[in-house]
């Protein structure tokens, strides 16, 4: 049972990368999803609600620190917990 009063809420802005100063350690200790203008996406790794983006690797390119590129959709953003 799930219960949805215990989960932390969702911050506006959140990535994945645990470098970033976006990153909240507790709200990936449950299973969240991400739509962007109403289609699901699975490889998010950062997103901002209020600007309206999500940022998402671009295939197997590779910055010079190893770090896959990223590339920027913008659109409506809705987070939520699965």
């Amino acid at each position: 049972m799930n219960d949805t009063t215990s989960l932390p809420a969702l911050p506006d802005r959140l990535s994945v990368n645990p470098r970033s100063p976006h990153h909240v350690e507790e709200i990936f200790e449950h299973d969240i999803g991400i739509m962007l203008n109403g289609k699901e996406h699975f490889d998010v790794e950062e997103y901002c609600i209020s600007e309206g983006w999500v940022k998402i690797p671009a295939h197997k390119a590779l910055d010079r620190r190893g770090q896959p590129l990223m590339r920027t959709v913008k659109g409506t953003v809705e987070a939520f917990y699965r």
